[in-house]
């Protein structure tokens, strides 16, 4: 089994009722793909298998599992929220174990999502708007801001603008570790009520 050591280190400094959560995910992940390959995105664990395959967080109280490709899952037992309106990842929030499916359940959708980047397939592309200008966020973007209330009051006050200042910024940013830091900063700023070109204004 290929082990990333900063995913135990992410594990270890999450809070105590996150680390069995997170440590049973990885688990579940290695036992349905051993060809997985761990890797630190944008500050949260992902597991790749021929492209991004799932990825999971831990915040301040809950903990979120998410399918690269969620969309596109057949999802027979219906345990995915697709809309993910609330927090990251389609299963919610998980606070306990128990909150999980069940094993059997968990390893067929990973299976279902090892198969799909096996076979090449991709997300359908969405389908551009007219008329008013909407931002796309990317849900790990959004989520992590999220995961901020402060940060996250002050990006919904702002305007398109300043949105994409920051969006940007972090996008941009080629290695992932500088990714990580400019989300960090980004959110310290935020929760200052300050936009990206604070300094300047």
């Amino acid at each position: 089994m290929k082990t990333e050591p900063k995913i135990a280190l992410y594990i270890a400094n999450a809070a105590p009722f996150a680390q069995p959560i997170l440590n049973h995910l990885r688990a579940l992940v290695h036992q349905a793909c051993p060809e997985t390959e761990e890797k630190i995105k944008w500050g949260f664990p992902h597991f790749d298998f021929k492209g991004p395959m799932v990825s999971m967080a831990a915040f301040k109280h809950h903990c979120a599992f998410t399918f690269w490709k969620g969309d596109l899952l057949s999802d027979p037992h219906q345990v995915l929220d697709k809309n993910r309106s609330e927090a990251m990842g389609q299963m919610g929030k998980l606070t306990r174990l128990e909150d999980l499916p069940s094993d059997e359940i968990m390893i067929a959708l990973i299976k279902e999502a090892m198969a799909l980047n096996e076979a090449g397939v991709r997300l359908p592309q969405k389908p551009k708007m007219s008329g008013k200008k909407e931002l796309e966020v990317p849900d790990w973007f959004l989520d992590a801001i999220r995961s901020n209330p402060k940060a996250f009051e002050t990006w919904e006050n702002f305007s398109y603008s300043h949105r994409k200042e920051y969006l940007e910024w972090v996008t941009e940013a080629r290695r992932e570790e500088t990714r990580s830091e400019r989300l960090n900063k980004m959110l310290e700023q935020l929760q200052e009520g300050k936009s990206r070109n604070w300094k300047y204004k």
